[in-house]
């Protein structure tokens, strides 16, 4: 740090609570050791280790009690050069506790905000002697103690390694609120110190406690920061699948670094879209990504995941896989906030401030929490409530002033994602239509219409709540009254109710196929009867994959304690999961076999 002066300058500036006799001596023996190297200079600097431990130790609360770094170096001069002869002394470093004194020393020289030459010197030089101590293989001196303690390089450094961080770890727990003296120096300042040591280290495993404790540690002060250095670190190594860290110190990168927030949501969109996971193994991997348990935690989390998804939804409101991923991460992160503390938990209405708040309550609460007598009139009531929000919508679209007409689009979108995100009441809308009469089947028909369909604009909802009165009253005559066997013009004109129609939005087939799978499950008819006519529709349609993902979200919802069926609708939607399973590699899809014989059913 500075060139080698006469001792005396360290006696005149010395701090008066340090004896001047006893740095005096230090100092010749530190100049001793490092000019020989003879069996009586290894034996001479054993018989004194307890002793310099017992001065470093005194030297280290001086430090600590120094306002800065710049202090400091007035004071002691020649300070640099007495920590740095010991730290190239092989007989000293190998001690742990005399090692672990001298680290202590230098991270209290670490300025975290350098306000001059002399600090920005003293900070570079720091770093070379931590870097060299840490991780150097060639250093001579490292290499002499690996041949006196008879150990293997990779061996040497772990252990050294893994000291500095056992160090590091225990000064990280140490807050300002835990100082005793106002005047002493806060021991916060060492943190962005210490996350920049750690940038070099972020995929060692050793280096992993240390990092979740920066990662963790709440923010007490402004001098508590972490470097976004290392938080960049921490985010690439995560994207590439280097890194290893505890649960909690991934919540916490998360939480502090925004792109790896991002890149684990759009990952999860990579992977949880394939159509060919079952909702089942969505469910379980989107659990396993742990982003349900982060965004319970915060609600910041929240926000941004809640963000990408409405953003993927505005692309592509029609697309099915990413609205069952997004209604499984709901059902995962609802399930995260119940198991919360009280005491811990933030309201619903924090996560969701962009939704209409009438709404928010109705369409959160469960129906397993409902008596089942009243599902009618709540579906009722929503529907209600959204119809009246999208008519206000279209008559300030009427009007003047884009502004209103954009405002109202907002609330109109917030309102149906809102709905999307709480698809169980979606699902128990196509329930009740199964034993609906002409007299009550409007409004669940506009809400299952509305959530197909959310906009007027290139959706023509009007036209398509005609299709969905179609689709239902041919589903409604196919499984009550009709003879067995069904007769094949029936099936053939439902199958083309289920097809894309020339020039109409292509979501339509999936309301109708939302229907013919609850007239399937719910319906009075015997099981072979329901499953030859949901077989063979959606065979020929091409529609067996979404089929069999429908009723596995049915399945999921009964499996969390909903009351939406019974062991007996339990049975018949495995029967129809058995039977469109074994079909789905055998049967063509409609457009492959519109000129082909009608295959049997069983």
């Amino acid at each position: 740090m500075s060139e080698l002066q006469p001792v005396s300058q360290l006696q005149q500036t010395a701090e008066p609570s340090l004896d001047v006799r006893e740095i005096q001596f230090w100092l010749d023996k530190a100049v001793a050791w490092g000019q020989a190297d003879s069996p009586d200079t290894q034996k001479d600097t054993c018989l004194h280790l307890n002793r310099l431990r017992d001065f470093l130790q005194q030297l280290l609360a001086h430090i600590n009690n120094m306002s800065s770094t710049t202090e400091t170096m007035k004071r002691l001069p020649l300070l640099g050069q007495f920590l740095g002869r010991l730290c190239w002394n092989r007989y000293v470093t190998a001690a742990e506790s005399s090692r672990g004194l001298l680290l202590q020393c230098l991270w209290g020289l670490y300025s975290e905000d350098p306000s001059n030459a002399v600090e920005r010197k003293a900070n570079q030089w720091i770093r070379k002697v931590l870097c060299q101590l840490a991780t150097e293989e060639d250093d001579a001196a490292a290499q002499a103690v690996m041949k006196c303690m008879g150990v293997s390089a990779k061996e040497y450094h772990v252990k050294v390694l893994r000291k500095m961080v056992a160090l590091l770890h225990e000064k990280v727990g140490k807050s300002c609120s835990s100082l005793s003296n106002i005047n002493q120096r806060c021991s916060c300042d060492s943190i962005l110190a210490t996350s920049e040591a750690c940038v070099p280290l972020v995929t060692c495993p050793e280096a992993s406690p240390l990092i979740g404790a920066l990662l963790q540690r709440p923010v007490t002060c402004v001098s508590g920061v972490l470097s976004e250095d290392l938080l960049d670190a921490l985010g690439s190594a995560y994207s590439s699948q280097g890194l290893s860290l505890e649960e909690q110190a991934l919540i916490s990168l998360w939480y502090h670094n925004l792109s790896s927030l991002e890149e684990a949501v759009l990952c999860l969109l990579e992977s949880g879209t394939n159509t060919e996971s079952t909702l089942q193994k969505l469910e379980q991997q989107v659990a396993q990504s742990l982003l349900p348990k982060a965004s319970a935690q915060h609600c910041s989390i929240f926000l941004v995941v809640n963000d990408i998804f409405r953003s993927v939804l505005k692309q592509a409101e029609g697309n099915n896989p990413v609205k069952f991923l997004i209604q499984t991460f709901t059902r995962c992160f609802l399930k995260e906030v119940a198991l919360l503390q009280p005491q811990t938990r933030v309201s619903l209405k924090a996560f969701f401030p962009q939704s209409p708040p009438s709404l928010l309550a109705p369409l959160l609460i469960v129906p397993s929490e409902m008596p089942q007598g009243a599902w009618r009139n709540h579906l009722n009531w929503l529907s209600g409530s959204l119809r009246r929000l999208t008519e206000e919508e279209e008559e300030e679209e009427e009007g003047d002033g884009d502004s209103r007409s954009t405002r109202g689009h907002r609330r109109v979108f917030e309102a149906w994602f809102l709905l999307v995100l709480c698809h169980h009441w979606v699902q128990v809308a196509a329930q009740l239509l199964v034993t609906s009469g002409p007299e009550d089947s409007g409004p669940l028909l506009w809400l299952l219409t509305f959530y197909h369909h959310p906009t007027n604009r290139g959706h023509r909802r009007a036209l398509q709540l005609v299709r969905a009165n179609e689709v239902w009253n041919h589903l409604h005559t196919l499984f009550s009254v009709l003879p067995r066997p069904v007769p094949f013009d029936r099936l053939q004109s439902l199958v083309t109710l289920l097809l894309p129609q020339p020039q109409q939005p292509s979501p339509a087939p999936l309301l109708g196929l939302d229907l013919l799978v609850s007239f399937a499950v719910f319906c009075q008819l015997p099981p072979s009867d329901s499953t030859e006519i949901l077989q063979t529709v959606v065979a020929q349609s091409g529609r067996l994959e979404e089929a069999a993902r429908v009723l596995s979200s049915l399945e999921l919802t009964r499996n969390e304690g909903s009351r939406l069926s019974s062991d007996r609708v339990h049975l018949r939607i495995e029967e129809l999961q058995t039977t469109i399973t074994r079909v789905h590699s055998n049967v063509k899809p409609w457009s492959e076999r519109a000129h082909s014989p009608t295959p049997k059913t069983g």
